[in-house]
């Protein structure tokens, strides 16, 4: 009577070759990760990379293997890098591509001067004169400043009346 093999097993047989297939295909993955990760790396020389390279493709398994180990915390760093900045990129060009569009910024804009005249913050000739900036050409900042600028003249002036009259009464 012989040892049992899992070739003996059509159904276990079935699922060694599958495992085996599975690392495989895992160990292959894991190859062009390190792959891109050598090219990745800003801070190897280039005969550094060459030389990794050459380890990895001359002597596959091994060449990863010692890669991994080697380097395999500082390539999850270079990766979160990487990551960070492709989503930093991303945000900056939605922020200019949405911020780009007239329409809304004006609109907030408008809403923003109206509850600053509705609370007081600034009379209705300064709420006038930043509505004209913010409909012309000008664009939505240059109101604001003018609108910031003139709702804080506006409060010195209005904290400074009062202080002048606390100051004549006391």
């Amino acid at each position: 009577m012989g040892t049992n093999l899992a070739y003996d097993f059509p159904l276990l047989s079935a699922f060694w070759s599958m495992l085996w297939f599975f690392l495989w295909i895992l160990w292959l993955v894991l190859l062009f990760r390190i792959i891109v990760d050598i090219f990745r790396d800003d801070t190897m020389s280039g005969w550094g990379k060459a030389g990794w390279l050459v380890f990895v493709i001359v002597l596959p398994f091994l060449g990863v293997f010692v890669y991994v180990i080697a380097r395999g915390k500082s390539m999850g760093n270079r990766e979160i890098t990487h990551a960070r900045k492709q989503r930093e990129a991303f945000d900056a060009y939605v922020r200019e591509t949405a911020g780009g569009s007239g329409g809304a910024g004006r609109a907030d804009e408008l809403t923003r001067l109206s509850e600053l005249r509705s609370r007081g913050d600034i009379t209705e000739e300064e709420f006038q004169r930043a509505k004209q900036l913010v409909l012309s050409d000008s664009g939505p900042s240059a109101a604001a400043s003018s609108a910031s600028s003139a709702s804080s003249a506006g409060s010195a002036g209005s904290a400074g009346a009062s202080g002048t009259g606390a100051a004549s009464r006391g």
